[in-house]
């Protein structure tokens, strides 16, 4: 896996990112599981474990604060290039958060208004964020997003 490249994408602000630091602890069928601690300190989180869902068009992380404690689930929309062995992935902005409590919470809309009026992201990349937003959603509203989260949680 040491020649496995990860990159994230941000449209805003507009940046590419080398997450040279996330170390890759399993990758499989579409699946790639990494540990990373924050690029940029100031946060209420310190670290956390990502679980990227290539087909799926998600990834899904746990958050943790700097005494591990577990914080909240953090899933962004994503888009995702492959190139041999680098992986871009692109945040299409539509973020949903969900707490430990059953609340779960759709963050940075207005990020989405802002990429459609400035021309950021295209028509059809915006209808599968929305797609794709919608499937997860649903998949938390069903009682089922412990078949995503088990991926992080046996590594735990």
């Amino acid at each position: 896996m040491g020649d496995i490249k990860l990159y994230r994408r941000r449209y805003i602000p507009d940046e590419l990112v080398y997450l040279k630091d996330d170390i890759i602890l399993k990758i499989e069928d579409g699946i790639i599981v990494t540990k990373w601690n924050v690029l940029k300190p100031g946060k209420d989180f310190t670290h956390g474990i990502s679980c990227y869902f290539i087909d799926e068009g998600f990834k899904i992380s746990r958050f943790f604060d700097d005494e591990d404690k577990p914080l909240y689930w953090y899933c962004d929309i994503i888009d995702t290039e492959i190139n041999e062995n680098t992986y871009i992935f692109n945040d299409l902005l539509i973020d949903i958060k969900v707490y430990d409590n059953g609340f779960v919470k759709v963050v940075d809309l207005d990020e989405v208004g802002a990429a459609i009026r400035k021309n950021i992201l295209s028509r059809e990349m915006v209808a599968a964020a929305v797609e794709r937003a919608d499937r997860l959603l649903n998949i938390i509203y069903d009682n089922r997003f412990c078949e995503y989260t088990e991926y992080i949680d046996e590594v735990l």
